[in-house]
Parts: structure tokens; C-alpha cells; sequence
């Protein structure tokens, strides 16, 4: 089963009355769909404007990016950093790592954003940092998991973003549910995190889904 989670019209009309993504954002936007391997996955003008604005609502002195990609959330993270602060971004495939290095310098965050390569489990135990923002956008698996780590390690309220918890719409559909791996994943994690006594929760239809937390 397939879903538009907004219909193209629509999600058109969003993009056009909101605020533009800046030439790097947009030259990054450019690059990773013409070069990158599953361009998809990139956050892209509008939800990049989304987190910016959240970021910026929060001016957190710390964030946490679990999943780096091309670099082009990070970036715009980091818009509402306070002035001494920092973004860490962790990504297991080193394939990217030139490209967001580049893109952080050209963003003028060199001394803002930190990208690091490895297993996020295990760097995460090591930062000695009080977090005020994560973002979790890496392999679905493993969302349970960081969701717990990362609640162990941040101060009460604090915020949790997570990425692609809709799938697509497929946690609408019992066959995906019980078939699909991911779907399932998601789904539980969805219910879970809604029963949670230590956060409050929303899920909001942002592009593929994003579940915004509040640790209590």
C-alpha cells in the first residue's frame, strides 16, 4: 500500500509560503539528488525550515544528530544554535564525509558542527554533553534503542525529534504491520512512545512523519 501523506498540490502551496532555504541549503539540496544514492532521505526546504524553526524556538545549547547523511539537517539544526554552541552528528557510512565537510564550511558552521563517523551506540556513551535537542534519522532498527539511550542522557525538558515514523502511510496497513520489518518497527515504537509516563508527544505529518518529544 502506497500514500501521499500530503497531496503534491498542497505540499507545494506549504513550500511556497514558507521561509527559503539559503543558496548553500539549496546547492546541497541540488547536489545530493543529482550524485547521492537514495536522495530521498534528504530532509529537503520544507522540513529543513521546520527544524530550523524548532531549533531556533529552543536555542539549544547542545543538539545530537543520530544519522548525518549529506549533512543538510545538521545545517539547518545548527541555525538555532546558541552562539557558543555545538551540533554532533553521528553516521556509521563514511561514504559522505568529504561532501558534509565541504557543506559545513560552506555554511560557516566549522566551528558549530561536528560530524563523527562510527557505531552512534557506543560514541553517544562516551559525550560528556547535556543535550537539549536530538534528532534521530538513521536506521529504523535501531530507534528503539537510541530513543532509550538518548532518554537516559537528557535533562528534563529536553526534546526529541524522530524521523520517518509515518513510513510512507504503511503503519496504516495491518499486511505492512505484520509483514515489514521497518512498518512494525515503527508502528510500536509510535504506540510506545504515546504511552511513555516520561515524555509528552506529538506526531505531526511533516513530510514522511516526525515525532516530536518532550521529556517530562
Amino acid at each position: 500500500m502506497s500514500f501521499n501523506i500530503v497531496p503534491e498540490n498542497l505540499q507545494h502551496y506549504c513550500n511556497t509560503f514558507s521561509t527559503s532555504e539559503n543558496e548553500v541549503l539549496k546547492s546541497l539540496d541540488r547536489h545530493t539528488n543529482a550524485n547521492i544514492l537514495q536522495p530521498r532521505m534528504i530532509s529537503g526546504h520544507f522540513q529543513g525550515r521546520f527544524l530550523s524553526m524548532i531549533s531556533h524556538m529552543i536555542k539549544p545549547k547542545y543538539i545530537l544528530e543520530i544519522g548525518t547523511y549529506t549533512g543538510y539537517s545538521a545545517i539547518c539544526l545548527a541555525e538555532g544554535l546558541q552562539n557558543d554552541g555545538k551540533l554532533f552528528t553521528i553516521d556509521v557510512n563514511p561514504e559522505n564525509e568529504e561532501l558534509v565537510n565541504d557543506y559545513i564550511v560552506q555554511s560557516g558552521n566549522t566551528e558549530k558542527i561536528l560530524p563523527i563517523i562510527g557505531d552512534a551506540y557506543q560514541i553517544i556513551r562516551t559525550l560528556k554533553q547535556s543535550f537539549d535537542l536530538v534528532f534521530i534519522d538513521a536506521d529504523k532498527p535501531n530507534y528503539e534503542k537510541y530513543y532509550e539511550l538518548v532518554m537516559e542522557i537528557i535533562p528534563a525538558g529536553a526534546f526529541i525529534l524522530l524521523d520517518n515514523v509515518l513510513w510512507s502511510g504503511k503503519v496504516l496497513d495491518n499486511t505492512a504491520i505484520e509483514k515489514n520489518r521497518d512498518t512494525k518497527i515503527l508502528h510500536e515504537l509510535n504506540m510506545k512512545i504515546t504511552k511513555d509516563n516520561r515524555v509528552e508527544n506529538i506526531l505531526l505529518p511533516i513530510r514522511d512523519g516526525l515525532m516530536l518529544v518532550r521529556k517530562l
